[in-house]
This record gives structure tokens, sequence and C-alpha cells, in this order.
């Protein structure tokens, strides 16, 4: 069985990052790219109690919920790629002598504290707050390898994938996160797996219906402690047996001498299963004090409900409310971005927005007929758009606006240093061009005339795409800036309030 379960996690880790590979924009046509997100079960229960809704893609988290209460918990050790990635780096933290390895994997309290995490994101789900994503595995893996791993592996390598290697905003953090999470099997092996993980949790809970299980024959057994040596979950088969603890790696079955343990349907023997060990005033104090994070959250100064300028969104995004409760921050759509412009945020979103993308054009700009991220998103936070529909052509009446553009005419060349320029009109990609110029002549201070094009931004024509700011020559801050105000998706983030026609003025 351990061979056999070795190969389907090959398998699936082959088949995950072989998707997160073609991800790249050139490469992802034909391919179901978000398919781990999308039958990831944390991210269809958290989206379902944060929206109420359950977007049709994530009906694929059946495929592993319904086993897992016939089997047990096997998604961890078999097709879980953060789960198989601990597994391979805790090699050998287990160490050489075999008392050490049964230290190791004994059961210990410290593994309740991944259910107590599973109902704070749960609770705060419930309250209208999304953030299963900053500790799920798979969204973790995924904004992991799409900020840091892959763009090292490419530098690396020296593989070329891309001319100049993605760069993102904050990724340092992230990075340094995921390599603390890989480190840490160098002191208990599954650490995260087995203290953190709310996904394993969740199996755990949902594990203790399992009809299948892992046996063990008391008459046979010699108390040798060799079942221990390589456990995964640290499930103690060697005693009561912790069901919600298990990863079905299978690796004490092999390792008993005796043939004293086998997994099966359960028989009239004397094998004894440990329930689930969880404190219950505690999970109930968690679940109260859950209640109070979100609003917590909301209540600081970065998330008053001000329409921040620079959360400037995808095209497709929802309004910013239900986009909060969508997003899940897994970079899927950051990886297929073929420009970079799409980072995730710091604190533009307020606490609950980090690590959600936002655009940033001086890294990169939204290409025109791109469409991507919208294709590639597993909750629907992001809608699929078709090319049509994003610039606005019939049957469609109006493009996609992200924003609209405004000069600072302190820092534009031809506004404030007689120095001719008109990049950005020339970039502009909309039909007829959003920003204009008109030619003047003026007095230079020593005397010569000079010939100018000054450039403006008609704003009901600009869609916010960020190319003008993006391709802006001055240094530091461009002279022609993107804001969120006239984005499609708010009615209220707009420059003016619209009134009804005939209405008089307000005094």
């Amino acid at each position: 069985m351990r061979a056999i379960r070795r190969l389907y996690a090959a398998f699936f880790l082959g088949l995950f990052f072989f998707l997160l590979i073609i991800a790249d924009f050139r490469r992802m046509q034909g391919y179901d790219i978000p398919m781990f997100l999308e039958m990831d079960p944390l991210v269809a229960i958290g989206g379902f109690l944060t929206s109420q809704t359950l977007y049709d893609g994530l009906i694929l988290a059946l495929v592993i919920l319904v086993p897992t209460l016939f089997l047990g918990r096997f998604f961890c050790s078999w097709i879980c790629p953060l789960g198989i990635l601990n597994q391979l780096f805790g090699l050998r933290a287990t160490g050489p002598r075999p008392s050490q390895s049964h230290r190791l994997n004994a059961y210990r309290p410290l593994f309740r504290i991944k259910y107590y995490l599973l109902t704070l994101l749960l609770v705060v789900a419930l309250a209208g707050g999304l953030q299963v994503g900053v500790f799920d595995p798979i969204a973790l893996v995924v904004r992991s390898m799409t900020v840091a791993g892959l763009p090292l592996l490419d530098q690396a390598g020296g593989l070329g994938i891309y001319a100049n290697g993605p760069i993102f905003h904050g990724g340092l953090v992230i990075t340094m996160l995921f390599f603390a999470i890989l480190a840490a099997n160098r002191f208990m092996p599954r650490f995260w797996c087995r203290v953190l993980c709310p996904l394993g949790a969740l199996l755990g809970v949902l594990s203790r219906w399992s009809i299948f299980g892992i046996q063990r024959h008391v008459e046979h057994c010699t108390g040798c402690n060799r079942c221990l040596q390589s456990c995964q979950g640290g499930c103690d088969p060697h005693a009561a047996w912790r069901r919600s603890e298990c990863h079905l790696c299978m690796n004490c079955i092999e390792d008993c001498p005796t043939g004293a343990l086998h997994y099966g349907l359960p028989k009239t023997s004397s094998s004894i299963h440990q329930p689930l060990d969880l404190n219950r005033r505690r999970l109930l104090e968690t679940a109260v004090g859950s209640m109070a994070v979100f609003p917590l959250m909301r209540s600081s100064v970065s998330a008053v409900t001000l329409d921040h300028p620079a959360l400037i969104r995808p095209p497709g995004s929802l309004a910013e409310d239900d986009f909060a409760r969508r997003c899940i921050k897994c970079a899927a759509c950051m990886r297929v971005c073929p420009t970079n412009v799409l980072q995730p945020a710091l604190l533009e979103g307020g606490w609950e927005g980090i690590w959600t993308p936002i655009l940033i054009n001086r890294i990169g700009y939204c290409e025109h007929h791109c469409v991507l991220c919208g294709l590639v998103c597993p909750t629907g936070a992001i809608r699929p758009l078709s090319v049509n529909q994003k610039v606005g052509r019939p049957p469609f009446d109006h493009p996609i606006r992200l924003g609209t553009a405004f000069f600072d005419h302190g820092r534009c060349l031809p506004w404030a240093m007689d120095v001719p320029c008109i990049v950005c009109e020339e970039v502009c990609p909309t039909s007829p061009k959003a920003i204009w110029y008109r030619t003047v002549t003026q007095t230079h201070r020593n005397g010569h005339t000079i010939t100018l094009k000054q450039p403006y931004v008609q704003p009901d024509l600009c869609i916010g795409c960020g190319i003008c700011e993006h391709k802006c020559p001055v240094t530091g801050h461009a002279a022609i800036r993107v804001s969120s105000v006239g984005e499609s998706r708010s009615k209220t983030n707009q420059m003016l309030l619209k009134t009804n026609p005939g209405s008089s003025p307000p005094p």
C-alpha cells in the first residue's frame, strides 16, 4: 500500500505543478487550471458561508468530501500538494534512532490547534469575512509558488520562460512564510499538517464517520511501537487509534512486523479507537471570540469604507463587498497575468484585503484584449469576460472600466518643464483615444518660442488600463496615474454623482 500511495502522491504532485506551470498565459489553453482549488472543500464551505452561494466550479469539492465520509482523511497523504511537500521535507526529521521517531510521531495535545483555527475561520466566514485562503493549503501553495517558487526557479535554472522575470509587491513575506512551513518539518514531521492545517481539521472531523479505517488486532500486537516510526499523522496506531488525525499513509501497516494492523471495515475485534480530542469549552470560547475578529478588522483605520484610490481590481471583479466575500487570495489570477500588473495587496483594502489582487501600473498594465484572470478564478470573485464584453464591442454598449487616469501637471514634461512628450497619447488603446493633446505655442523663460503638445484625459473614454502610467518616462511617481474612481463595478466610486435629467442643481 505504501508503494501505491507514493505513486498516487507523485502523480498528483506532478499534475499540480504541471497545471501551475502551464498557467503561463501562453500555455493554458484547454486545461482546467484551477482544478485543485475547485476541489478544495474548505474553499467551497468557506465561500458558501460568506456569500450564501456556491460557485459552479466548487461543486468539484464533492470529489473529496464524499470519499472522506467512507475512506477517511486520504486527501492529506495522497493528493494534497502541501502535504506531499511536507512529507518530502520531513523525511530526515525523525532521525536515525527509533526512539526519536516514536517520540516525534506520537500524538500531542498541540494537534488540537488546527480545530480551533478551523472554528475561527468558519465563524468569521459566517460573519461575512472570507479568510480561509490565508491558511488553506492549496491556496497557500499556489500563492507561494506564484510569488516566489516559480520565478526563482526560472531565474536560477535559466529556463527563459520570461524575458524579464515577474516581481511581486510584498512577496518577501509570502516567501518567508512558505519556507518557514517547510523548515518546520525539520523539527516535527508534517508540523503544518498536524498542528495548523484547517483543511486537515475539516477532513478530520468528517472522517469521524468514515466506514473504513485502521484496525488493530490486539492479540497480535507485541507493543514494539514500530508502527510509530514512519507515522505521518501522529495518530497513535499502537494504542487507541485517532481516526481524525490519521492521514492514511499506510506506513504503520507496512512497518508492523506481526501483521497486527490492517485497513478495512471494522470487525468485532479488540480494536480500540480514540474519539476526537477537543475541549468543548475552549471550542466555544474560540467561536465566541471569532465573532469579534471580523468587526475589529473592519473597524481599523485602513478599512474605512471610503474607496481607496489605489484599490484597482482586475477586470470583471465584483463590487468590493462581494469581491471580499469571494476572493481566497490564491494568486491564480496573478500567475496568468501576462504583464505582471496584478499584485498582492497590502492594506489598500484593509486587513481583510491582504494578498487580494490589485493593479500596480508602474509594474505592468492591463492588456487591452486579455481576459485570463477571470478564466482561472476558482470562486467567481473575478467574473469570466469575453473580449467583446471587456472592450465594449457589440452587443455590449460600454467597456469595462477599472478606473480613471489623471495628470499631475507638476511632473508632466510638457506641462511643467516645456519638454515635448506624448508617450501616454501614443500608447492609449481606446478608440477614440481617451488621451488627446492641444498644441500650444509659448515663450520660454530664455526668450525662445516653443511649440508643445499638452495632453489631456477625457474621463468618459478612459478605461483605467494603466498603460499610460506604466509607459510614462518620468521616473518615480508617473506624471499620469490611474485611480479607482470611475470603475464600472461601483455605483458610488464616481467623480460626480449623477442627477436626474431636468432636476435643478443643489443650492
